[in-house]
C-alpha cells in the first residue's frame, strides 16, 4: 500500500525557518532591555542628583553610553523580528508586504541614526 502523504520520514517541509531564531532572538533582547531597565533603575534610585545634568552626566560614561546602545540595537532588531512576523502573517499581497517592509527597515535603520546622534552628543 503505497500512497503519497506528506507524514513521517518523508515529509516535505517548506518555509522561510525562522521559526526558532526568531524565537530566539525575542527571547535574548528582552532579556537584554530587561538588564537595562534594571540597571537604569539602579542608578535613578541610588542617585542623588535628578536634574538634566545629573542624567546627561549618567549618560555622558562611555560604559552607559555602550549599554544604551547596544540595547536599543536589540530593541530595534525586535522589533523588526515582530513587525515583520506581522507583515507575513496579515498581509497577503506580496507587493503591499514588501512595500511595508521596506517603509518599516527605512524606519528602523532612521531610529538607530537618531539613536547614534542622541547618545554621542551627550
Amino acid at each position: 500500500m503505497a500512497s503519497k502523504n506528506n507524514i513521517g520520514q518523508r515529509r516535505l517541509v517548506v518555509g522561510a525557518h525562522y521559526g526558532f531564531r526568531d524565537w530566539l532572538a525575542q527571547r535574548v533582547t528582552a532579556i537584554l532591555m530587561a538588564v537595562y531597565t534594571v540597571v537604569l533603575l539602579a542608578m535613578f534610585l541610588s542617585g542623588q542628583n535628578f536634574t538634566y545634568e545629573g542624567w546627561a552626566g549618567l549618560f555622558a560614561k562611555q560604559w552607559f553610553k555602550l549599554l544604551s546602545m547596544v540595547t536599543f540595537l536589540g530593541l530595534y532588531y525586535h522589533a523588526w523580528v515582530g513587525i515583520r512576523d506581522i507583515w507575513m502573517d496579515y498581509v497577503k499581497n506580496v507587493g503591499l508586504r514588501l512595500t511595508l517592509q521596506f517603509i518599516t527597515i527605512f524606519w528602523l535603520v532612521g531610529c538607530v541614526a537618531y539613536t547614534v546622534q542622541i547618545l554621542w552628543s551627550v
